[in-house]
């Protein structure tokens, strides 16, 4: 008998059909966010089952990318982020699976990740963890993931930005246990490697700093300790902590890396070895390194350590240094070392005389001191006769002083004529023609959605786009299909559940150059209902209630007007778009556009032509007298409203200053012919008075993306601008705000119309200003009004004499700020401002009347005004100078009311 045994035969359809069912099972899990789940259900799969499965799971990324903040999405993401890692074989893939922006704010845990990869190939675990470890570090790879896989495949710890940044927070981390910083780092298997990336690695010092403070359990203090311990090579820290110093950086950062430097506490040896690295740090280090570079130098040179020629090479650096702390320090260790050297003085007193041409006065004086009281000690005649070559260099009294103590050369006594030195006038820009290609229009609008853009960009831009959507729609829809597939509006679903059209029409504010692009692109592209467009044109748009609303008013009244025409009646090309980058148009070019809209029988839109009108030059009557003739001939409304404007003199409007804490502000009265029904509702508003009082407490305008657009609005009347943007520029000075005058000043220097009350009120403000790149934009300002004939320095320097005796503007960065104006070249200007200022801050020094803030800095405000009265030769009196002046005392601001005394009364300009 024969007995037949049945087996049991996998077929290939019964194999797929079991992995559709995995794959299936998988997909489902993912999308409950059943992490466990799906964990086991990758365990029991085979390779091919997984990569079988990587396509379902491929799909459900994209599909839930068009919803990513929903509550089904944040729930399948962590087991999604975890399935479609396991389920990939290539390393890039996975890491960039890992990686990916979308995944970035819900990720699997770390265990989980580890547990699903843990059992591939360890040269392919290394691939991942080195590919992760090569990402930026805003990537937001987690630390523990790449660690897990570094001690998985047993491979080279990565040294990246990434990584180091990783380990700073996991071990540095107050969430922490088991034991202090130090307890922690020293257990570490890579602790030399990371510690060597930590000062080759930008951004660290920071890092380390606020992660766990200055105290003994802080990094700087436990990476002393374990150095000292010997768990870290001594030699190797110190060289690395060294060098990071030498590189510079952020001076948050360099100071933790000073730290670090002072609590490994370098034995004398050690300091003497780096010499040469304490002279280049002394030299050129932010001030608190160079500081304690100069203090090591200093104690070497005092046991007889550094010799004196070294000693000479850092004090000419250090005494070119700006920094009076430096200067003074290191003339004090100069007259130290002398006394117990006296040969080292024909090497050292040459060094100090280079302080004879420091830019303040009080350094040259304590530079003298020391010379005169060391030059006994000097044998050689050449030296002496340096000595007395450098003393030309000193400021008038003290040079005539030196003629006595050093034999040098009496000043001249027949005054040197000043030159004043300005910048050249800022030429005017012409604006290139409009784009000849739909392709260059798409490549420029694509440039200015990325990067923002200026006046002249913006207009280039926005004409090229109208006059290709009237020319070619199809053509230019086509070029711009790149530009436009980036952009939220074209995405198939809503943003935040609403559609496009929803958002424009409740959001008509446009601030900023890409939210106005946004709008006429969607518009273009149906994406804008031609209802909401017809509504916000003819219903006007909302009133924000802030001091900028008749500034973004007209500017969004034009772009909405663009966008209605394009979907209703496109226009041949724009009427507004400016000659010149300042936003002025030539009245004869707007006379020809006007031309050939009448040929063209084109419709003239009504805020388009209203911009045009307040764009037109008007100051060069020859011109407007020509144009306007030109422009009534043609027979048109619009031609006979142009010559009217051109014929029409300006209406100036009243002007009050108010005060308001204790800020000076600008009121202006109504402007008549801004007024005018002719004008359009949004344009009409630039006409209205202006409140500084009235200002609406809340302002979407913050950004300031759009002022370069306000200036552009009546380039011809920057003080109407000015006014409504006072309040915003007093801030950089009241309130320490960063950033707003140097915004504005320059449009205010660069505007082609007169400069009055509310443009001087604002360069005021921006040279008292906090941060320096304001106080330099308000010197670029102060000098272009100056060049352009266009500075009253009468009237900036009573309101700056006003502002600081109300506390608006400190002297000490109103000092800095004239100081660097002067150093240009531009010492009468500066003169002439400061010679209204000091009285009246002088006035309330003499009767008790002086604020603590506007006392302080006085001294480096006198310093300044002596320099300008020395170099350009000012003769006379200063009101209140010598009640000063005639004081007890040595102080800063006892000695240089002393010396512009001294430099108004007799003494000769300096060449």
């Amino acid at each position: 008998m024969t007995t037949t045994v049945a087996s049991a035969v996998v077929t290939p359809a019964a194999t797929a059909t079991a992995t559709a069912d995995t794959t299936g099972l998988l997909v489902t899990a993912v999308r409950a966010g059943r992490t466990a789940e799906v964990v086991a259900l990758l365990d029991g799969m085979t390779d091919a089952q997984r990569r079988a499965a990587f396509p379902e799971l491929k799909a459900v990324r994209q599909e839930l990318r068009t919803a990513r903040w929903s509550a089904d999405s944040r729930r399948a993401h962590p087991a999604l982020h975890a399935a479609g890692a396991a389920c990939q074989t290539g390393a890039a893939a996975v890491a960039n699976w890992l990686a990916a922006v979308d995944m970035r704010w819900s990720q699997a845990s770390p265990a989980v990740l580890l547990h699903v990869l843990g059992d591939r190939d360890r040269g392919w675990l290394a691939d991942v963890a080195h590919r992760l470890a090569q990402r930026p570090a805003a990537s937001n790879v987690s630390y523990e993931l790449m660690a897990g896989l570094v001690r998985l495949s047993g491979c080279p710890v990565p040294t990246t930005e990434a990584y180091v940044q990783g380990w700073l927070t996991h071990v540095g981390g107050d969430w922490q246990r088991g034991g202090t910083v130090c307890d922690r780092l020293r257990r570490d298997p890579h602790l030399a490697e990371l510690v060597a990336a930590l000062f080759r690695t930008e951004g660290v010092g920071t890092q380390l700093g606020w992660l766990s403070g200055d105290g003994p359990e802080s990094w700087t203090s436990a990476l002393a300790r374990l150095t000292g311990e010997g768990v870290l090579d001594r030699r190797s820290v110190v060289d690395a902590c060294v060098a990071r110093l030498l590189r510079g950086g952020a001076p948050a950062e360099l100071r933790v890396f000073l730290r670090l430097l002072k609590d490994l506490a370098l034995t004398r040896e050690e300091e003497r070895r780096r010499a040469a690295d304490w002279t280049a740090l002394a030299s050129d280090a932010m001030p608190t390194v160079a500081s304690h570079a100069q203090s090591v130098l200093g104690a070497l040179a005092l046991a007889g350590e550094l010799s004196p020629r070294r000693l000479a090479q850092v004090t000419e650096a250090v005494l070119f240094r700006t920094e009076k702390k430096l200067v003074r320090a290191q003339l004090v260790l100069l007259g130290k070392v002398l006394t117990k050297n006296r040969s080292a003085a024909g090497e050292l007193l040459p060094a100090a005389a280079r302080a004879f041409g420091h830019e303040d006065s009080d350094a040259q004086e304590r530079a003298l001191k020391l010379v005169e009281r060391h030059v006994g000690k000097v044998t050689a005649a050449e030296v002496r006769e340096e000595l007395a070559g450098a003393a030309e260099q000193l400021i008038p009294a003290l040079r005539a002083r030196a003629v006595g103590t050093l034999g040098a050369t009496p000043p001249d006594s027949v005054p040197v004529a000043h030159e004043e030195v300005l910048p050249p006038p800022p030429q005017p820009v012409r604006l290139a023609p409009a784009p000849a290609a739909a392709v260059e229009v798409a490549e420029e609008i694509s440039a200015l959605l990325a990067s923002g853009s200026d006046v002249a960009v913006f207009e280039r831009a926005l004409d090229g786009l109208v006059r290709h959507a009237h020319l070619d729609r199809d053509a230019l829809l086509e070029a711009l299909e790149p530009v436009v597939a980036r952009r939220w509006w074209a995405e198939g679903e809503p943003r935040h559940g609403h559609r496009s059209d929803d958002f424009f029409a409740r959001r008509h504010e446009l601030f900023d150059d890409a939210r106005a692009f946004d709008l006429l692109l969607a518009t273009l592209y149906g994406k804008v209902r031609t209802d909401t467009l017809h509504r916000v044109v003819h219903d006007g748009l909302t009133n924000s209630g802030c001091a900028h609303n008749s500034l973004a008013r007209p500017f969004e009244a034009r772009v909405w007007e663009v966008a209605h025409r394009l979907r209703t009646d496109p226009q041949p090309f724009l009427l507004a778009t400016p000659t010149w980058g300042t936003g002025l148009l030539e009245p004869g070019e707007l006379v020809d556009r006007l031309d050939a809209y009448r040929r063209a029988g084109a419709r003239v839109a009504a805020v388009d032509f209203g911009q045009a009108l307040l764009r037109v030059r008007r100051d060069n009557r020859p011109a407007a007298l020509a144009a306007a003739e030109r422009a009534a001939a043609l027979g048109t409304e619009e031609g006979e409203r142009l010559a009217r404007r051109l014929l029409t003199e300006r209406a100036a409007p009243s002007v009050t200053r108010r005060t308001a804490d204790t800020r000076i502000l600008v009121e202006l009265g109504e402007v008549p012919d801004l007024r005018a029904e002719e004008f359009p509702a949004a344009l009409r508003l630039l006409g209205r008075p202006v409140n500084p009082d009235s200002d609406h407490w809340y302002c979407s305008h913050w950004s300031g993306a759009m002022r370069p657009h306000w200036f552009a609005l009546l380039p011809e009347r920057p003080e109407l601008v000015a006014a409504r943007l006072l309040r915003d520029v007093s801030e950089a000075a009241v309130h320490d705000q960063q950033g707003t005058a140097a915004a504005v000043l320059p449009h205010l220097a660069d505007a082609d119309g007169e400069a009055g009350e509310a443009v001087h009120l604002s360069v005021a403000y921006g040279l008292g200003a906090r941060h320096a790149e304001d106080r330099l934009a308000a010197v670029d300002a102060l000098l272009v009004l100056a060049a352009r004939g266009r500075l009253e320095a009468g009237r900036l320097g009573a309101d700056l004499g006003q502002l600081v005796r109300r506390g608006a503007v400190k002297p000490a960065r109103l000092a800095d700020a004239v100081r660097t104006a002067a150093a240009t070249g531009a010492n009468a200007t500066v003169w002439a401002v400061l010679r209204q200022v000091l009285p009246v801050l002088l006035a309330d020094l003499s009767t008790g009347g002086a604020t603590t803030s506007s006392a302080r800095g006085l001294g480096e405000l006198l310093a300044v005004a002596a320099e300008c009265a020395e170099r350009t030769g000012e003769r006379g009196s200063l009101p209140h100078l010598s009640g000063v002046a005639d004081r007890r005392g040595t102080s800063r601001l006892v000695t240089q009311a002393r010396r512009l005394r001294e430099a108004l009364a007799a003494a000769p300009a300096a060449a």
